[in-house]
């Protein structure tokens, strides 16, 4: 069989098109005729590569590169509806994916080709400064307000649910961006960040109160936006008074943040987890109604989220009182509803979105679940909850682990004991990009 009759594939998932990738196409062409496939918004999101233009945008730039005779799409980050689809003879791949999670890919492809023939051609994977440069100024790119802004109501529309995990500085940052697992063949990884008021404080040493004033606020989300690229979720405790929180909004909106959360509690701010252990009191739904609204008529995009959280389930105040509450603050301009509990048992909070479901199809859901942490995302998804966050889990996690490293140094008198338990000095730099 000639080249001329050869079919070679190669998948890209880029926005930007530099010289790897002509690389890759002109390798390709002395193997046959080139098919390029464009992943998919969903797939990408999977493969760490938020689009920031259309997929038909994406297919479009893949036509013009010269060598390439079609373009379809891939839907998945594996290449088994391709392979079982085109049956081509090559596929050709950077040499780039033998390690870390993109190697159960290369894996599934290789058993897959052997299956229904075909055989992979790696190509060694083009770091030219230039190549680089141009990376990062796509990351960069990615991180910029009017592209992160939006991302959040973008993912709710193309993922079973989103998954926002606690941040509270520039490292846990990185860690909620660049954390990726491969299980069962599947890459996973956080969607968006939160950053919790709770954890914040807690970061500072202080009390959870609201203590802690906006413009400190503000200055942990700078840390965290300036080495990250996802959609953050703000914590804005009660919101305070209407008065601040329109400009609470605008400044938000304006740094690019995606949503900002609110409770439809008044007076000095006491940890939802709480309940009635302490005093705490519920907000008017006209009063709370009223601060959404002024919220939403000072946004300058369609991008920027309000989304009010109510706190009937935390106070006891039943699920009615709840229900009611949802449809008076998404009638206000609320663009989600937010449903807490300190229950383990999730059960009132599938009836909770059961009996919004039943009324409301399209209002974003979102939940914490802290207190009912056994149910799964795909438990929650199922009953029509869009956002999950994983609330404080890093620094639950990090306080006992440093608190037992301060005490084993002081019975020890030395590092000796605790060196095996802590990641190396040089891994944790490997998270933190250079600009050179």
């Amino acid at each position: 069989m000639s080249n001329e009759t050869k079919t070679v594939y190669t998948c890209f998932c880029t926005d930007v098109i530099h010289e790897g990738h002509r690389n890759i196409i002109r390798e390709a062409q002395k193997y046959g005729r080139v098919v390029v496939g464009a992943m998919s918004d969903q797939a990408s999101i999977r493969y760490n590569r938020f689009p920031t233009i259309s997929l038909e945008e994406r297919m479009n730039l893949y036509r013009s590169i010269p060598g390439v005779d079609s373009v379809i799409i891939q839907n998945s980050i594996h290449y088994d509806d391709i392979i079982t689809q085109l049956h081509p003879d090559y596929v050709v791949h950077g040499d780039n994916w033998s390690t870390g999670p993109e190697r159960s890919i290369r894996e599934r492809l290789l058993h897959t080709l052997c299956k229904n023939g075909g055989e992979l051609i790696e190509v060694p994977y083009t770091r030219t400064p230039e190549v680089k440069q141009e990376e990062k100024q796509h990351i960069e790119k990615l991180g910029m307000p009017e592209f992160r802004r939006k991302k959040l109501k973008q993912l709710i529309k193309i993922c079973p649910i989103v998954k926002a995990l606690e941040v509270h500085s520039g490292l846990t940052g990185l860690i909620a961006e660049k954390t990726v697992v491969e299980r069962e063949g599947k890459l996973d990884q956080f969607d968006a960040m939160w950053i919790s008021s709770l954890c914040d404080s807690t970061a500072k040493g202080k009390p959870d109160i609201e203590l802690v004033d906006m413009t400190s606020r503000f200055r942990t989300i700078d840390d965290v936006m300036e080495v990250t690229t996802k959609p953050i979720i703000f914590d804005g405790d009660t919101g305070g008074l209407t008065e601040h929180f329109v400009y609470t909004v605008r400044s938000l909106e304006r740094m690019g943040v995606s949503a900002v959360i609110i409770e439809d509690k008044t007076g000095l701010k006491k940890n939802s987890l709480f309940g009635n252990e302490v005093p705490q009191t519920q907000d008017s739904i006209e009063h709370f109604c009223a601060k959404i609204s002024a919220g939403k008529e000072v946004q300058l995009t369609e991008d920027f989220m309000i989304i009010a959280r109510i706190e009937s389930l935390i106070l006891e105040q039943g699920m009615e009182d709840a229900l009611t509450r949802a449809k008076a603050y998404i009638n206000a301009g609320a663009d989600a509803i937010m449903i807490h509990s300190r229950k383990k048992d999730p059960a009132e909070i599938l009836e909770f979105c059961d009996r919004f479901r039943a009324f409301d199809l399209t209002t974003p859901i979102v939940v914490v679940p802290s207190s009912f942490n056994s149910i799964t995302e795909e438990e929650l998804a199922a009953h029509g909850v869009n956002i999950v966050i994983y609330a404080n889990q890093l620094t639950r996690s990090a306080f006992p682990a440093m608190q037992q490293t301060a005490q084993d140094i002081l019975r020890y008198h030395r590092a000796k004991e605790v060196d095996d338990r802590l990641m190396p000095i040089k891994e944790i730099i490997t998270l933190i990009d250079e600009i050179n």
